[in-house]
């Protein structure tokens, strides 16, 4: 049944996720879209967008969102859908509030220490390669001018509109330090106006 699967699923991406849920989102797409094909790509690269907006870590409202659509998707009601979306968001929590609970404050007294420093180093590294292959894998479907348009990372179909507002918004992020509440808005309002 497929709430087994996706609380088992979750469950192994919460136990295997360092760094928070930027870095949890390349996990959740290869388990959804790739492995289990509970999602479609581009609905992935939509929940990702909802869940960045809506308030709450971007990792459990991933989480919520993809447990919901895989059971509308499986051809369940929708309550059975809201059943999924809280066995994903439970699930995706276990394992990281009991490891925090039982080891945190051990872990904490000793993060100074030469072994947990140099764990902690290479931790910030692997966090940022699995943001980078997150971002790097939604960028096919980000760029596409047609939402159903099948598209792979070397098989970009751009749409000047998409690059345009991609580039706007990371220059005036990076080297502006605009708000990112405001660019969200402002990058909605341009989606609403140009499509």
């Amino acid at each position: 049944m497929i709430l087994f699967e996706l609380f088992y699923t979750f469950l192994m991406i919460g136990a295997f996720t360092f760094g928070g849920g930027y870095s949890m989102i390349a996990l959740i797409q290869d388990e959804v879209v790739t492995h289990h094909g509970w999602l479609t790509g581009q609905e992935f690269a939509d929940i990702l967008a909802i869940s960045q907006i809506t308030p709450g870590p971007v990792g459990i409202n991933t989480a919520t969102y993809a447990g919901y659509s895989a059971v509308i998707n499986a051809g369940l009601p929708e309550w059975m859908a809201v059943t999924g979306a809280v066995v994903a968001s439970l699930a995706v929590l276990i394992l990281p509030v009991a490891l925090i609970l039982i080891v945190g404050r051990w872990l904490l007294k000793r993060k100074d220490q030469a072994p947990f420093d140099t764990i902690f180093k290479v931790l910030r590294l692997t966090v940022i390669g699995l943001i980078a292959a997150a971002a790097l894998s939604l960028m096919p479907t980000a760029f596409s001018p047609t939402p159903t348009g099948t598209v792979t990372l070397f098989d970009f179909s751009f749409s000047a509109f998409n690059l345009i507002i991609f580039a706007v918004v990371f220059g005036l992020s990076l080297w502006r330090k605009v708000s990112p509440i405001l660019l969200i808005v402002v990058s909605g309002a341009a989606g609403l106006f140009l499509y």
